[in-house]
Protein backbone atom coordinates (compact mmCIF):
# COMPACT_ATOMS: atom_id res chain seq x y z
CA UNK A 1 0.00 0.00 0.00
CA UNK A 2 2.83 2.39 0.93
CA UNK A 3 4.93 2.06 -2.37
CA UNK A 4 1.66 2.50 -3.96
CA UNK A 5 1.16 5.94 -2.66
CA UNK A 6 3.90 6.99 -4.35
CA UNK A 7 3.56 5.17 -7.74
CA UNK A 8 0.75 7.47 -7.94
CA UNK A 9 3.04 10.71 -7.56
CA UNK A 10 4.84 9.58 -11.04
CA UNK A 11 2.48 10.37 -13.39
CA UNK A 12 1.99 13.80 -11.74
CA UNK A 13 5.79 14.37 -12.13
CA UNK A 14 5.99 13.63 -16.08
CA UNK A 15 3.40 15.63 -16.77
CA UNK A 16 4.78 19.05 -14.95
CA UNK A 17 8.51 18.15 -16.75
CA UNK A 18 10.53 15.53 -14.93
CA UNK A 19 11.38 12.48 -16.98
CA UNK A 20 12.11 9.95 -15.00
CA UNK A 21 13.15 7.37 -17.85
CA UNK A 22 16.22 7.17 -19.57
CA UNK A 23 14.74 7.86 -23.25
CA UNK A 24 17.32 9.90 -25.10
CA UNK A 25 20.65 8.08 -24.53
CA UNK A 26 22.58 9.21 -21.46
CA UNK A 27 20.18 11.95 -20.20
CA UNK A 28 17.64 12.90 -18.16
CA UNK A 29 15.13 15.87 -18.46
CA UNK A 30 13.44 18.54 -17.01
CA UNK A 31 11.79 21.49 -17.35
CA UNK A 32 13.59 24.64 -16.28
CA UNK A 33 10.73 25.66 -13.97
CA UNK A 34 10.40 22.43 -12.63
CA UNK A 35 14.45 22.77 -11.64
CA UNK A 36 13.82 25.64 -9.84
CA UNK A 37 10.20 24.67 -8.08
CA UNK A 38 12.28 21.51 -6.66
CA UNK A 39 15.06 24.17 -5.63
CA UNK A 40 12.71 25.79 -3.72
CA UNK A 41 10.88 23.16 -2.10
CA UNK A 42 14.34 21.57 -0.60
CA UNK A 43 15.14 25.17 0.59
CA UNK A 44 11.67 25.46 1.95
CA UNK A 45 11.24 22.44 3.51
CA UNK A 46 14.48 23.25 5.52
CA UNK A 47 13.29 26.48 6.82
CA UNK A 48 9.86 24.93 7.23
CA UNK A 49 11.18 21.37 9.02
CA UNK A 50 13.82 23.55 11.48
CA UNK A 51 11.07 25.56 13.26
CA UNK A 52 8.74 22.79 13.37
CA UNK A 53 11.11 20.74 16.01
CA UNK A 54 13.39 23.96 17.34
CA UNK A 55 11.35 23.89 20.42
CA UNK A 56 11.72 20.58 20.98
CA UNK A 57 15.88 20.04 20.62
CA UNK A 58 17.53 17.94 22.78
CA UNK A 59 14.50 17.62 25.17
CA UNK A 60 14.21 14.18 24.49
CA UNK A 61 17.49 12.32 25.00
CA UNK A 62 17.30 8.32 24.62
CA UNK A 63 13.68 8.85 24.85
CA UNK A 64 10.66 9.58 22.52
CA UNK A 65 9.35 13.16 22.62
CA UNK A 66 6.12 13.13 24.23
CA UNK A 67 4.71 16.66 24.81
CA UNK A 68 2.53 18.64 22.74
CA UNK A 69 4.09 20.33 19.76
CA UNK A 70 2.49 23.84 18.55
CA UNK A 71 3.48 24.94 15.57
CA UNK A 72 1.87 27.15 12.77
CA UNK A 73 3.34 28.03 9.68
CA UNK A 74 3.89 31.89 10.11
CA UNK A 75 6.76 30.15 12.80
CA UNK A 76 8.70 29.26 9.82
CA UNK A 77 10.03 32.99 10.11
CA UNK A 78 12.12 31.45 12.90
CA UNK A 79 14.46 30.23 10.49
CA UNK A 80 16.26 33.42 9.96
CA UNK A 81 17.86 33.37 12.92
CA UNK A 82 18.98 29.42 12.36
CA UNK A 83 22.23 27.97 12.47
CA UNK A 84 21.09 24.96 10.07
CA UNK A 85 20.29 27.64 7.52
CA UNK A 86 23.08 30.30 8.17
CA UNK A 87 26.40 28.62 8.21
CA UNK A 88 25.70 26.62 5.12
CA UNK A 89 24.85 29.92 3.30
CA UNK A 90 28.35 30.51 4.77
CA UNK A 91 29.46 27.86 2.25
CA UNK A 92 27.61 29.48 -0.51
CA UNK A 93 28.58 32.75 -0.34
CA UNK A 94 32.73 30.83 -0.43
CA UNK A 95 31.21 29.95 -3.54
CA UNK A 96 30.43 33.29 -4.69
CA UNK A 97 33.53 34.90 -3.60
CA UNK A 98 35.92 32.56 -4.60
CA UNK A 99 34.20 30.11 -7.22
CA UNK A 100 32.72 26.59 -6.91
CA UNK A 101 36.26 24.77 -7.37
CA UNK A 102 38.30 26.91 -4.87
CA UNK A 103 40.03 25.09 -2.44
CA UNK A 104 38.99 23.72 0.52
CA UNK A 105 40.93 26.22 3.05
CA UNK A 106 39.15 29.10 1.28
CA UNK A 107 36.13 27.38 2.75
CA UNK A 108 37.35 26.51 5.70
CA UNK A 109 38.79 30.36 6.47
CA UNK A 110 35.61 31.84 5.39
CA UNK A 111 33.51 29.68 7.97
CA UNK A 112 36.26 30.44 10.61
CA UNK A 113 35.96 33.98 10.34
CA UNK A 114 32.33 34.13 10.17
CA UNK A 115 31.09 35.88 13.20
CA UNK A 116 28.44 33.89 14.50
CA UNK A 117 29.04 30.98 17.46
CA UNK A 118 29.15 27.73 16.40
CA UNK A 119 29.48 24.28 18.53
CA UNK A 120 31.28 20.91 18.16
CA UNK A 121 32.52 19.44 14.99
CA UNK A 122 32.10 23.44 13.50
CA UNK A 123 33.76 24.77 16.64
CA UNK A 124 36.36 22.59 16.88
CA UNK A 125 37.07 22.96 13.32
CA UNK A 126 37.17 26.84 13.53
CA UNK A 127 39.66 26.27 16.74
CA UNK A 128 41.72 24.04 14.61
CA UNK A 129 41.91 26.77 11.90
CA UNK A 130 43.12 29.46 14.43
CA UNK A 131 45.74 26.98 15.50
CA UNK A 132 46.86 26.41 11.70
CA UNK A 133 45.19 23.10 11.60
CA UNK A 134 44.08 23.31 8.14
CA UNK A 135 41.38 20.80 6.47
CA UNK A 136 41.31 17.78 6.22
CA UNK A 137 43.54 17.26 9.42
CA UNK A 138 40.68 20.20 11.00
CA UNK A 139 38.41 17.50 11.08
CA UNK A 140 40.02 14.19 11.29
CA UNK A 141 39.59 12.56 14.87
CA UNK A 142 43.43 13.35 15.45
CA UNK A 143 42.90 16.82 16.13
CA UNK A 144 38.70 16.67 16.59
CA UNK A 145 36.55 14.52 19.47
CA UNK A 146 33.55 15.76 17.50
CA UNK A 147 34.59 14.08 14.22
CA UNK A 148 31.43 11.50 13.96
CA UNK A 149 28.80 14.41 14.84
CA UNK A 150 26.34 15.92 13.22
CA UNK A 151 27.15 19.17 12.13
CA UNK A 152 28.60 18.39 8.11
CA UNK A 153 25.34 16.36 7.74
CA UNK A 154 22.75 19.78 8.75
CA UNK A 155 25.17 21.87 6.15
CA UNK A 156 25.41 19.52 3.18
CA UNK A 157 21.69 20.63 2.04
CA UNK A 158 22.87 22.87 -0.55
CA UNK A 159 25.19 20.83 -1.85
CA UNK A 160 22.08 17.99 -2.87
CA UNK A 161 20.24 21.02 -4.39
CA UNK A 162 22.70 22.02 -6.77
CA UNK A 163 23.23 18.42 -7.86
CA UNK A 164 20.21 17.10 -9.49
CA UNK A 165 20.60 14.21 -10.71
CA UNK A 166 24.10 14.16 -9.57
CA UNK A 167 24.91 12.02 -6.86
CA UNK A 168 28.69 12.00 -8.07
CA UNK A 169 28.92 15.50 -8.48
CA UNK A 170 27.33 15.86 -5.20
CA UNK A 171 30.06 13.73 -3.14
CA UNK A 172 32.61 15.31 -4.77
CA UNK A 173 32.11 18.49 -3.10
CA UNK A 174 30.93 17.21 0.27
CA UNK A 175 33.93 15.12 0.67
CA UNK A 176 35.32 18.28 0.14
CA UNK A 177 33.47 20.61 2.75
CA UNK A 178 32.58 17.76 5.19
CA UNK A 179 36.09 17.08 6.00
CA UNK A 180 36.20 20.48 7.43
CA UNK A 181 34.57 19.66 10.79
CA UNK A 182 34.35 16.15 10.22
CA UNK A 183 35.46 12.75 9.36
CA UNK A 184 34.36 9.15 8.16
CA UNK A 185 30.44 9.10 9.52
CA UNK A 186 30.56 12.58 10.25
CA UNK A 187 31.13 12.94 6.55
CA UNK A 188 29.23 10.55 5.04
CA UNK A 189 26.06 11.96 6.76
CA UNK A 190 26.85 15.18 5.03
CA UNK A 191 27.04 12.45 1.55
CA UNK A 192 23.97 10.93 2.40
CA UNK A 193 21.74 13.47 3.15
CA UNK A 194 22.80 15.34 -0.27
CA UNK A 195 22.42 12.05 -2.53
CA UNK A 196 19.26 11.78 -1.01
CA UNK A 197 18.14 15.36 -2.38
CA UNK A 198 20.02 14.18 -5.73
CA UNK A 199 18.06 11.28 -6.43
CA UNK A 200 14.60 12.97 -4.70
CA UNK A 201 14.76 15.61 -8.50
CA UNK A 202 13.82 11.82 -10.33
CA UNK A 203 12.41 10.13 -8.16
CA UNK A 204 9.11 9.85 -6.01
CA UNK A 205 9.27 6.74 -3.87
CA UNK A 206 10.96 7.13 -0.72
CA UNK A 207 12.39 3.74 -0.51
CA UNK A 208 14.08 4.08 -3.54
CA UNK A 209 15.46 7.40 -2.80
CA UNK A 210 17.07 6.08 0.44
CA UNK A 211 18.69 2.57 -1.33
CA UNK A 212 19.96 5.12 -4.25
CA UNK A 213 21.57 6.96 -1.75
CA UNK A 214 22.84 4.65 0.54
CA UNK A 215 25.42 3.93 -2.64
CA UNK A 216 27.10 6.60 -2.42
CA UNK A 217 28.36 5.79 0.85
CA UNK A 218 30.85 2.56 1.84
CA UNK A 219 28.61 -0.52 2.50
CA UNK A 220 30.89 -1.29 5.15
CA UNK A 221 30.55 2.05 7.75
CA UNK A 222 28.30 2.16 10.88
CA UNK A 223 26.49 4.68 9.02
CA UNK A 224 24.73 2.75 6.51
CA UNK A 225 24.47 0.24 8.47
CA UNK A 226 22.38 2.03 10.60
CA UNK A 227 20.11 3.06 7.87
CA UNK A 228 19.69 -0.43 6.85
CA UNK A 229 18.78 -0.90 10.43
CA UNK A 230 15.83 1.45 9.84
CA UNK A 231 15.02 -0.35 7.15
CA UNK A 232 14.77 -3.58 8.37
CA UNK A 233 12.92 -2.31 11.31
CA UNK A 234 9.83 -0.48 9.13
CA UNK A 235 9.51 -3.77 7.14
CA UNK A 236 8.78 -5.59 10.61
CA UNK A 237 6.70 -2.81 12.13
CA UNK A 238 5.31 -1.29 9.23
CA UNK A 239 2.64 0.20 11.64
CA UNK A 240 4.47 0.90 14.85
CA UNK A 241 7.41 3.54 14.38
CA UNK A 242 7.38 3.64 17.96
CA UNK A 243 8.06 0.16 18.67
CA UNK A 244 11.01 0.31 15.58
CA UNK A 245 12.71 3.53 17.52
CA UNK A 246 12.55 1.39 20.82
CA UNK A 247 14.99 -1.56 19.27
CA UNK A 248 17.03 1.05 17.05
CA UNK A 249 17.97 3.10 20.40
CA UNK A 250 18.58 0.18 22.49
CA UNK A 251 21.45 -0.95 19.92
CA UNK A 252 22.62 2.19 18.75
CA UNK A 253 21.41 4.76 21.50
CA UNK A 254 24.95 4.93 23.09
CA UNK A 255 27.26 5.10 20.34
CA UNK A 256 28.54 8.62 20.89
CA UNK A 257 31.81 9.51 21.76
CA UNK A 258 30.91 13.71 22.09
CA UNK A 259 28.12 11.98 24.49
CA UNK A 260 29.75 9.26 25.64
CA UNK A 261 28.62 8.38 29.41
CA UNK A 262 25.42 10.59 28.67
CA UNK A 263 22.03 10.58 27.11
CA UNK A 264 23.18 13.00 25.20
CA UNK A 265 23.91 11.98 21.18
CA UNK A 266 24.93 14.14 18.50
CA UNK A 267 26.71 11.60 16.56
CA UNK A 268 25.24 11.86 12.95
CA UNK A 269 24.07 8.32 12.21
CA UNK A 270 21.67 7.88 15.03
CA UNK A 271 20.20 11.27 14.26
CA UNK A 272 20.78 10.50 10.28
CA UNK A 273 18.57 7.26 11.61
CA UNK A 274 16.08 8.99 12.53
CA UNK A 275 15.65 11.06 9.42
CA UNK A 276 15.06 7.98 7.78
CA UNK A 277 12.81 6.62 9.96
CA UNK A 278 10.64 9.94 9.55
CA UNK A 279 10.62 9.69 5.89
CA UNK A 280 9.63 6.26 5.78
CA UNK A 281 6.92 6.19 8.63
CA UNK A 282 6.01 9.37 7.49
CA UNK A 283 4.73 8.04 3.55
CA UNK A 284 5.19 11.44 2.17
CA UNK A 285 2.63 13.30 4.19
CA UNK A 286 4.34 16.83 5.68
CA UNK A 287 3.05 16.70 9.06
CA UNK A 288 3.16 13.11 9.69
CA UNK A 289 6.64 13.31 8.38
CA UNK A 290 7.80 16.75 10.42
CA UNK A 291 5.94 15.00 13.58
CA UNK A 292 7.79 11.69 13.81
CA UNK A 293 11.25 13.03 12.73
CA UNK A 294 10.82 15.07 15.55
CA UNK A 295 9.51 12.81 18.24
CA UNK A 296 12.39 10.93 17.60
CA UNK A 297 14.62 13.16 19.40
CA UNK A 298 17.98 14.12 20.18
CA UNK A 299 18.79 16.93 17.65
CA UNK A 300 15.25 16.82 16.74
CA UNK A 301 15.05 20.27 14.80
CA UNK A 302 18.18 19.63 12.60
CA UNK A 303 16.75 16.33 11.70
CA UNK A 304 12.81 17.21 10.73
CA UNK A 305 14.56 20.07 8.84
CA UNK A 306 16.37 17.31 6.52
CA UNK A 307 13.28 15.06 5.76
CA UNK A 308 11.15 17.79 5.30
CA UNK A 309 13.64 19.10 2.80
CA UNK A 310 13.85 15.43 1.26
CA UNK A 311 9.72 15.89 0.41
CA UNK A 312 10.12 19.69 -0.50
CA UNK A 313 12.09 18.37 -3.40
CA UNK A 314 10.11 15.24 -4.36
CA UNK A 315 6.91 17.82 -4.60
CA UNK A 316 8.21 20.97 -5.20
CA UNK A 317 7.47 24.47 -3.82
CA UNK A 318 4.57 24.36 -5.05
CA UNK A 319 3.41 20.87 -4.51
CA UNK A 320 3.85 21.95 -0.01
CA UNK A 321 0.50 22.89 1.52
CA UNK A 322 -0.52 25.87 0.60
CA UNK A 323 -0.51 27.80 4.55
CA UNK A 324 3.55 25.90 4.22
CA UNK A 325 3.81 27.81 1.03
CA UNK A 326 2.57 31.10 2.73
CA UNK A 327 4.74 31.01 5.44
CA UNK A 328 7.72 30.76 3.42
CA UNK A 329 6.49 33.13 0.62
CA UNK A 330 5.95 35.75 3.50
CA UNK A 331 9.79 35.95 5.05
CA UNK A 332 11.08 35.43 0.89
CA UNK A 333 13.50 38.36 0.70
CA UNK A 334 13.94 38.11 4.18
CA UNK A 335 18.00 38.12 5.08
CA UNK A 336 19.29 34.99 6.96
CA UNK A 337 21.06 36.49 9.78
CA UNK A 338 24.74 36.75 9.41
CA UNK A 339 24.17 36.04 5.47
CA UNK A 340 23.70 38.27 2.57
CA UNK A 341 21.13 35.39 1.45
CA UNK A 342 17.59 35.60 1.62
CA UNK A 343 15.10 32.37 0.48
CA UNK A 344 14.41 33.46 -2.99
CA UNK A 345 17.95 34.65 -3.22
CA UNK A 346 19.32 31.35 -2.28
CA UNK A 347 17.00 29.88 -4.69
CA UNK A 348 18.14 31.84 -7.52
CA UNK A 349 21.93 31.30 -6.46
CA UNK A 350 21.49 27.70 -6.08
CA UNK A 351 19.44 27.09 -9.55
CA UNK A 352 22.59 28.75 -11.25
CA UNK A 353 25.10 26.52 -9.25
CA UNK A 354 23.66 23.59 -10.38
CA UNK A 355 23.21 25.04 -14.17
CA UNK A 356 27.04 25.23 -13.90
CA UNK A 357 27.86 22.29 -12.50
CA UNK A 358 24.95 20.22 -15.25
CA UNK A 359 26.96 21.75 -18.03
CA UNK A 360 30.24 21.02 -16.56
CA UNK A 361 29.24 17.34 -16.35
CA UNK A 362 27.89 17.46 -20.22
CA UNK A 363 24.90 18.14 -20.17
CA UNK A 364 22.24 20.48 -22.16
CA UNK A 365 20.47 23.58 -21.53
CA UNK A 366 18.03 25.25 -23.52
CA UNK A 367 15.61 27.62 -22.56
CA UNK A 368 13.13 25.48 -21.66
CA UNK A 369 14.76 21.97 -21.32
CA UNK A 370 17.20 20.81 -19.29
CA UNK A 371 19.21 17.21 -19.78
CA UNK A 372 21.47 16.12 -17.36
CA UNK A 373 23.70 13.55 -18.16
CA UNK A 374 22.91 10.47 -15.93
CA UNK A 375 25.93 9.44 -12.93
CA UNK A 376 26.03 6.95 -10.95
CA UNK A 377 26.59 6.89 -7.43
CA UNK A 378 30.22 6.44 -6.35
CA UNK A 379 31.23 5.40 -2.58
CA UNK A 380 34.33 7.37 -1.11
CA UNK A 381 36.90 5.01 0.34
CA UNK A 382 36.23 3.86 3.86
CA UNK A 383 37.17 5.95 7.20
CA UNK A 384 36.78 5.27 10.33
CA UNK A 385 36.53 7.93 13.34
CA UNK A 386 36.73 6.10 16.24
CA UNK A 387 37.20 2.05 15.83
CA UNK A 388 36.25 -0.10 18.98
CA UNK A 389 36.80 3.37 20.93
CA UNK A 390 34.46 2.77 24.15
CA UNK A 391 33.42 4.93 26.68
CA UNK A 392 35.55 4.17 30.42
CA UNK A 393 34.43 6.88 32.60
CA UNK A 394 34.88 10.61 33.27
CA UNK A 395 36.68 11.97 36.56
CA UNK A 396 36.07 15.72 37.49
CA UNK A 397 39.67 17.14 38.67
CA UNK A 398 38.38 17.61 41.96
CA UNK A 399 37.92 13.87 42.62
CA UNK A 400 40.72 12.13 44.24
CA UNK A 401 42.75 9.64 43.08
CA UNK A 402 44.71 10.28 39.52
CA UNK A 403 45.69 13.64 39.97
CA UNK A 404 48.80 14.85 41.28
CA UNK A 405 48.89 18.84 41.16
CA UNK A 406 52.50 20.23 41.05
CA UNK A 407 53.47 24.05 41.78
CA UNK A 408 50.60 27.36 41.83
CA UNK A 409 47.47 25.66 40.95
CA UNK A 410 44.31 27.25 41.77
CA UNK A 411 40.83 26.58 41.89
CA UNK A 412 38.31 28.81 39.56
CA UNK A 413 35.04 29.66 41.03
CA UNK A 414 31.81 30.74 39.76
CA UNK A 415 28.61 31.72 40.62
CA UNK A 416 25.80 29.17 39.90
CA UNK A 417 23.02 29.96 38.15
CA UNK A 418 20.59 27.90 39.65
CA UNK A 419 20.93 28.71 43.12
CA UNK A 420 23.63 31.98 43.39
CA UNK A 421 26.19 29.68 45.15
CA UNK A 422 29.56 30.31 44.54
CA UNK A 423 31.10 26.63 42.96
CA UNK A 424 34.50 25.43 42.25
CA UNK A 425 34.53 25.34 38.35
CA UNK A 426 38.18 23.86 37.43
CA UNK A 427 41.94 24.18 38.45
CA UNK A 428 43.89 26.30 36.65
CA UNK A 429 47.78 27.64 36.54
CA UNK A 430 49.65 30.44 34.83
CA UNK A 431 53.58 30.06 35.64
CA UNK A 432 56.19 28.52 33.14
CA UNK A 433 56.63 24.86 35.04
CA UNK A 434 53.11 24.53 36.74
CA UNK A 435 52.45 20.73 36.52
CA UNK A 436 50.18 18.29 36.07
CA UNK A 437 50.32 14.54 36.01
CA UNK A 438 47.31 12.43 35.40
CA UNK A 439 47.35 8.66 35.65
CA UNK A 440 44.60 6.27 34.02
CA UNK A 441 44.09 2.94 32.69
CA UNK A 442 42.72 2.54 29.23
CA UNK A 443 43.55 3.03 25.51
CA UNK A 444 42.43 6.51 25.20
CA UNK A 445 42.00 9.75 27.00
CA UNK A 446 39.99 13.00 26.47
CA UNK A 447 40.94 16.03 28.93
CA UNK A 448 37.97 18.81 29.43
CA UNK A 449 38.94 21.70 30.58
CA UNK A 450 37.80 25.65 29.34
CA UNK A 451 38.94 27.63 26.05
CA UNK A 452 38.65 31.25 27.58
CA UNK A 453 39.87 34.99 26.37
CA UNK A 454 42.89 34.55 28.83
CA UNK A 455 43.71 30.58 27.47
CA UNK A 456 47.54 29.83 27.28
CA UNK A 457 49.78 27.13 26.11
CA UNK A 458 50.99 24.12 27.73
CA UNK A 459 52.66 21.02 26.58
CA UNK A 460 51.61 17.57 26.81
CA UNK A 461 53.35 14.55 27.11
CA UNK A 462 52.40 10.62 27.06
CA UNK A 463 54.31 8.17 28.97
CA UNK A 464 56.99 10.65 28.64
CA UNK A 465 56.98 11.58 25.34
CA UNK A 466 56.04 15.01 24.19
CA UNK A 467 52.68 14.37 22.06
CA UNK A 468 51.21 18.37 21.36
CA UNK A 469 51.51 21.81 22.38
CA UNK A 470 47.88 22.73 23.01
CA UNK A 471 46.53 26.75 23.18
CA UNK A 472 43.53 26.94 25.21
CA UNK A 473 42.68 30.71 24.30
CA UNK A 474 39.11 30.91 22.76
CA UNK A 475 37.17 34.13 22.11
CA UNK A 476 35.02 34.45 18.83
CA UNK A 477 31.76 35.35 18.97
CA UNK A 478 32.07 35.86 22.50
CA UNK A 479 32.04 31.69 22.83
CA UNK A 480 34.32 30.39 26.09
CA UNK A 481 33.43 26.57 26.57
CA UNK A 482 34.58 24.15 28.64
CA UNK A 483 35.22 21.06 25.94
CA UNK A 484 37.99 18.32 25.29
CA UNK A 485 40.77 20.19 25.18
CA UNK A 486 43.15 17.28 23.97
CA UNK A 487 42.83 13.87 23.38
CA UNK A 488 44.35 10.83 22.28
CA UNK A 489 43.45 7.75 21.51
CA UNK A 490 44.07 4.29 19.76
CA UNK A 491 47.22 4.04 22.76
CA UNK A 492 48.49 0.13 23.81
CA UNK A 493 45.97 -1.34 26.58
CA UNK A 494 47.31 -0.78 29.93
CA UNK A 495 48.40 2.31 32.39
CA UNK A 496 49.77 5.29 31.23
CA UNK A 497 50.71 8.46 32.33
CA UNK A 498 49.89 12.57 30.80
CA UNK A 499 51.55 15.22 31.96
CA UNK A 500 50.41 18.62 31.12
CA UNK A 501 52.99 21.76 31.81
CA UNK A 502 51.76 25.12 31.67
CA UNK A 503 54.38 26.89 29.32
CA UNK A 504 53.25 31.07 30.56
CA UNK A 505 52.76 31.47 26.73
CA UNK A 506 50.25 32.88 24.97
CA UNK A 507 48.78 34.28 21.49
CA UNK A 508 49.11 38.34 21.14
CA UNK A 509 44.92 38.51 21.38
CA UNK A 510 45.11 36.65 24.56
CA UNK A 511 44.36 38.32 27.74
CA UNK A 512 46.60 35.85 30.18
CA UNK A 513 48.13 32.39 30.38
CA UNK A 514 45.66 30.48 31.64
CA UNK A 515 45.46 26.56 31.52
CA UNK A 516 42.16 25.36 32.70
CA UNK A 517 41.12 21.69 33.57
CA UNK A 518 37.90 20.38 34.51
CA UNK A 519 37.99 16.73 34.32
CA UNK A 520 39.38 14.24 32.50
CA UNK A 521 37.13 10.89 30.40
CA UNK A 522 38.84 7.73 29.44
CA UNK A 523 38.35 5.20 27.06
CA UNK A 524 38.88 1.60 26.18
CA UNK A 525 38.95 -0.52 22.95
CA UNK A 526 36.54 -3.36 22.75
CA UNK A 527 33.59 -4.34 20.43
CA UNK A 528 30.97 -1.93 20.56
CA UNK A 529 27.91 -3.06 21.84
CA UNK A 530 26.17 -3.09 18.60
CA UNK A 531 28.19 -5.36 16.88
CA UNK A 532 26.35 -8.44 18.68
CA UNK A 533 23.46 -7.20 18.55
CA UNK A 534 20.06 -8.61 17.10
CA UNK A 535 17.06 -6.90 17.12
CA UNK A 536 14.15 -9.04 19.24
CA UNK A 537 12.53 -10.45 15.94
CA UNK A 538 15.69 -12.02 14.74
CA UNK A 539 16.72 -13.85 18.02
Amino acid sequence: MKKNIFMLLIPTLILIGVSCKNTSGDFRTIKSEVLKDKIAGGWAGKMIGVTYGAPTEFRAQSSIFSDSIKWKPSDVRGSIWQDDIYVQLTFLMSMDKYGIDAPAKKFQEMFAKAGYPLWHANMQARKNYYDSIFVPASGSPEYNLHADDIDFQIEADYIGFMCPGMPKTASAIAEKIGHIMNYGDGVYGGIFVGALYSEAFFDSDIFKIIDKALKSIPAECDYSKIVKDVIKLHQQYPSDWQAAWKELNAKWGDVDICGAGSTFNIDAKLNGAFIVMGLLYGEGDPLKTLEITTRCGQDSDCNPSNAMAVLGVIKGFSGLPPDMQKGVNDIGDSIFINTTYSFNSAVKSTEKYARDLILKDGGEINDKTIRIKIQLPVAPVPEVSFPNVVFDKTVSVFDKPGWIFKGSWKPFEIMSEKDNRVMKQSMYAETPGDELDIYFTGTGISVEGNWYKDGGKADIYVDGNLHRNIDTYYNFANQQHTVSIWHILNLKPGDHKVRIIVKGEKRPESAGTRVYITSATTFRTAPKKNEAWKFSFEK
